[in-house]
């Protein structure tokens, strides 16, 4: 018998299979970036920063005293209260420092979720890309701000800042930002980290300052899960000390042209909340 069950054992697992209901796959992204308003209601956070989704997102205004939102047509100033508070308050302190206004770039979409380009973060309203522009320059009208160009700090090379277009007051506003109440990291191009380390080694803000691919004209500004968010999920803790070591040098040691190809693997769930919140009306 025992045979006969083995042979059988193939045949009832596809029956199995057949039989059970099958899993509702992911929103589309075109769902999350076609919604033009948040969920009403108490604000919400569901997921981690790079899966998940938020209710009752508020928007960050088009302009006020010491900011100016660009690319406004793009629908991606939503966040979490707190991440609109702690950009009115970086703003209001840069500009007690005389920097000029920060230019906002992107937080989120109405509903958080994933978007159809530019970032695979940003999801639940706890990011904020802020331009390194400390230029002094008047207001500019909205519509100017859809096309603004920001040069990068960074020499072609990637090894170091371009000495011509970096300056401490770049510095002073990344600093003003890692200070902020809440924020959990700042992710800025390694070149740019590096330059932070020899003039501000040992200071406790840098621990914050993280180097990421790409960040060379912007900062990448996160926020930690706000109390009371049950349903987030925050990453794991800054490791202990500023940064300058050995784990900032890795980003400039030299890279196979053709690394190891990886095993493929499920694309990861969003939470099975989401669904419903962009959905809502």
């Amino acid at each position: 018998m025992i045979p006969k069950i083995r042979h059988l054992l193939p045949l009832l697992l596809a029956a199995s299979l057949l039989a059970a209901p099958a899993l509702a796959a992911d929103p589309p992204i075109s769902a999350w970036a076609g919604v033009s308003h948040p969920t009403p209601g108490a604000p919400q956070v569901i997921g981690t920063h790079g899966l998940g989704c938020i209710a009752g997102a508020v928007a960050m205004p088009p302009e006020g005293p010491g900011w100016e939102v660009v690319r406004l047509s793009r629908n991606r100033f939503w966040g979490h209260p707190a991440l609109i508070g702690m950009l009115r308050d970086l703003s209001s302190a840069a500009r007690r420092s005389g920097l000029p206004p920060l230019w906002i770039g992107d937080l989120g979409q109405p509903r958080g979720g994933r978007m159809p380009w530019g970032h695979t973060s940003h999801q639940i309203g706890l990011d904020a890309d802020i331009w390194l522009d400390v230029t002094p320059r008047a207001a500019i009208p909205r519509a100017a701000r859809e096309s603004i160009e920001v040069p990068s700090l960074v020499r072609q090379d990637g090894q170091d800042i371009d000495p011509a277009l970096y300056s401490p007051r770049h510095a002073a506003l990344i600093r003003l930002a890692a200070e902020q109440p809440g924020v959990d990291r700042i992710f800025v191009n390694p070149a740019i980290k590096r330059a932070l380390c020899r003039s501000h080694a040992g200071e406790p803000w840098l621990r914050r300052v993280r180097p990421w691919g790409g960040h060379d004209s912007h900062m990448h500004v996160r926020l930690r899960c706000p109390p009371g968010q049950h349903s987030c999920q925050d990453q794991a803790p800054v490791p202990p000390g500023d940064g300058c070591d050995s784990s900032l040098d890795w980003w400039f040691t030299p890279r196979p042209s053709h690394p190891a190809p990886r095993a493929a693997v499920a694309p990861p769930r969003l939470p099975a909340a989401c669904a419903g919140i962009v959905a809502a009306p």
